[in-house]
This record gives structure tokens, sequence and C-alpha cells, in this order.
């Protein structure tokens, strides 16, 4: 196997990359009584068109579907539901779809081999039909019901269409009734075939393991499965402009909610990304973070209500800043926070930057704690093709001068946007 470490912070993890292509990512955490397993597949909502690698066949397929097969894994043959059966092994059992990945997962103490059986057998084992796919239409749409009503999802699809013209980033993961209303059995079964397999599957546990041991009871438990060429998959061209800079609707909030966002250009090397992410988480601490003046100011006048939510998501597909929160008056704070780029851009606070960025190394090694946070960290980052550990080992190429250069390249007016919920 495989082993990469961070000499800062002690830790290692064991990777393997099978004949079938499959990579299992183990990392060890000696005494702690809790185990971590998730399987995800580099399918995600965003993936809508490909080209099959036996068959060369190109594809297009209704949004929401990554969604729906995730949905529709826990049934089995048997009549038996799968979570049903983890949950009665006293394991807290989930599953998730993204833009990019969808995930099988579980976290237990005891029974763990039990709960390995059951999830290795039914990520491997679909069993779908024309009845129980039409039954699922009608579950998920009460689903998708409910998050046309939620309004902090509808906030951040509407931040997320303000930012992106054609990227498949702003389709809704779940799909919308009439793009499910195409999705069949015949679909479901080629989505999985083509994406369910080995060579574009990752499998994390995290816990008290020798690697060997751990490694040895994976391999027992899969089917065997040839390797599988490259799938091709095809995006539209998204232009590097936002799509419109503002975006307001109302619903039933009882204070305003917000949403400003930048959008950034995608980065293609794994070393930049990192070294840029830190960059930028640092820059929104100083700019809007609990310590900086412009929070300090916009709590004391009352314009903001809470600390903001501060984040940067990215793929090699899209990339931006979204900065979230409530506010009584959502367009001062973003003027007042466009002045506070300004004033950094003109006069950046080198101190300020040294005690931020103690913080945000602070914030890395503290994610180490848990094995569900490392875990879903190394599946996430392995999708996006960057090694998890490197954001502890790059911590110090960050200089207050490469983050000024973010700061300008980044933060700039033209690419911004707002979206908001008012209260009706």
């Amino acid at each position: 196997m495989k082993i990469i470490e961070s000499s800062k912070i002690k830790e290692k993890a064991y990777i393997e990359k099978l004949e079938n292509g499959l990579t299992i990512i183990i990392v060890p955490k000696k005494e702690t009584k809790k185990k971590y397993v998730i399987w995800g597949t580099n399918f995600g909502s965003i993936d809508n068109r490909f080209i099959m690698p036996n068959t060369n066949e190109e594809v297009f397929v209704p949004d929401g579907v990554a969604h729906f097969l995730e949905h529709k894994m826990f049934e089995q043959k048997s009549g038996v539901n799968s979570l049903d059966t983890l949950m009665a092994l006293g394991v807290d059992a989930n599953a998730y779809t993204t833009n990019n990945h969808t995930a099988y997962l579980f976290e237990s103490t005891d029974n763990f081999y039990e709960a390995l059986d059951e999830l290795m057998d039914y990520v491997q084992n679909p069993y779908y039909t024309d009845e129980n796919v039409e039954k699922e239409k009608g579950i998920i749409g009460q689903e998708i019901k409910m998050y046309d009503d939620d309004p902090g999802w509808q906030l951040y699809m509407n931040t997320l269409d303000c930012l992106y013209k054609d990227n498949p980033i702003k389709i809704d993961i779940a799909g919308t009734i009439e793009s499910i209303s195409k999705i069949d059995k015949e679909v479901l079964y080629k989505c999985y075939n083509t994406f369910y397999h080995p060579s574009n599957m990752a499998l994390v546990v995290c816990g008290d393991f020798q690697p060997e041991e751990i490694l040895k009871e994976i391999k027992q438990r899969l089917i065997p499965k040839e390797f599988q060429g490259e799938i091709k998959r095809i995006y539209p061209q998204e232009p590097k402009e936002i799509n419109k800079k503002i975006k307001e609707t109302s619903m039933e909030v009882s204070k305003p909610i917000f949403m400003i966002g930048f959008k950034d250009k995608e980065v293609k090397s794994n070393e930049e990304i990192i070294k840029k992410h830190i960059a930028i988480e640092i820059l929104l601490n100083m700019l809007c973070g609990k310590s900086s003046k412009l929070y300090k100011k916009m709590y004391e006048e009352r314009v903001l209500l809470a600390p903001l939510d501060l984040d940067y998501e990215f793929t090699n597909m899209y990339a931006h800043i979204i900065i979230s929160g409530h506010a009584n008056d959502p367009k001062k704070l973003q003027q007042e926070l466009n002045k506070a780029i300004q004033e950094y851009k003109s006069n950046f606070d080198n101190n300020h930057f040294d005690r931020i960025k103690k913080k945000v190394y602070g914030d890395y090694v503290a994610e180490y704690n848990s094995i569900a946070d490392i875990a879903r960290m190394f599946l996430s980052d392995y999708f996006k093709g960057v090694n998890t550990f490197d954001y502890i080992e790059q911590y110090n190429t960050v200089t207050p001068e490469y983050t000024k250069q973010i700061l300008n390249e980044v933060f700039d007016e033209k690419n911004e946007i707002l979206s908001v919920v008012n209260p009706k």
C-alpha cells in the first residue's frame, strides 16, 4: 500500500488501488472505539451527459438521476430495506448526493463487520423494477416540494443561478417533478453500470484498524469486475462572467436571509488549488469573520443578527465563494463588505493576517479529532484530485503577498452577486 502522511499532525493514510480500479483509503485512529466507513462514486447531479466507456454511446439522462439512484440503492430483491437492517445492527447509517459525488456510509462501535457486509452487499447489488421506480417518484416528488418551500435551499439555488449561466451545478440535485417523471429502470441501470464501477469509486475507512487486516476484509466482500475505461463526461462551456447581479424573492422568513457570492475561475493545478483555498479561507475570516472590524460594526449597528457562514466551493468544473447569514439590510452589508475589501487591497494588515492564519490552521487540525470528518474529507478531496494532508503541509507556503494577490484576483465586484430571501 502507498502511505501518505502529515509530519505536522502525526497522521497517516494507507492507499491501495485495486486491479478493478477501486481506490481504498485507510486512516488509522488509535484508541478510538468508533469506526466509520464511507463508499462513494464520482457521480453527482452535474453528470447528466456522458459517453459510456464500453459502447461509446452518448447518453443524456434526466436531471435528478444521481439522487434518485441513491434512494433506490437501499431496496433489496428480498423486500428488505438495507437502511433498516443497518439501523437494527445499532449503527448510524446514511447516504447523500452532491453536485459531483454520491456516498453511502455508516458509523459504529459494535457490529462493524456485520454492517460492512450489508453496506458492501447493497451497493454492489442494485434492484430496480418498474413498480419500485414508480413508487419512488412519489416519494422524491414530495421531497422536491419540501425543498421548494425551504427558504435556505431556494436562497442557495438562486445564488447558483446568479453565478452561473450554463454550468449544470445550477440544476437542483433532486431534479424537478417533470425531470424525474422520465426516469425508468433502464436509465437507472445504465447509470449504475457506468458510474458504480469500482474504477469510478473510492472507499474510505477510519478507526482503530490494522491497515492490512481491514484491506483484506474489504477485498473479500468485493464482487469481481474487470477494469473499465474512462467515462467521458460532457459539460456545456460556461462563460467567465456571472449570470446576473442580484436575485430577490419573498418567502416565510422572519428576517431577510442572504448570500453574497464571488464567481472564481477553475484552477487546474491540484497544488495551486489547495494553496488558493487556504488563502481564501484566511481572507474570508479577515474580512468578515467574528474577529473582523466589519462584523463588529455590522453587529453593533444591528445589521447583522449572527456570525456569517463563509465557504469556498470548488471542483475542476466550478469555483465560487459564498458568504451567507441573516441581516436586517443585506444590501448595506454588501456595501460595507466591498468597502472592507477595497481597504484591504490598499492597506493589507499583515498582523491581522498572521493571527487569522493561525486560527485557520487550528481549524484544520481540529478536524482530525472526528473520524467522520476525516473520512468525508478524504473522500471529497479524492474526487477533486487533491491530497487532504496538503492543507496542513502547504499551510506555511501561504504568504501575505500571495494572499493579497488572491484578494485582488478573486474579490472583484464584477464577479459578485447578491441573493436575498425577504419576509413576505
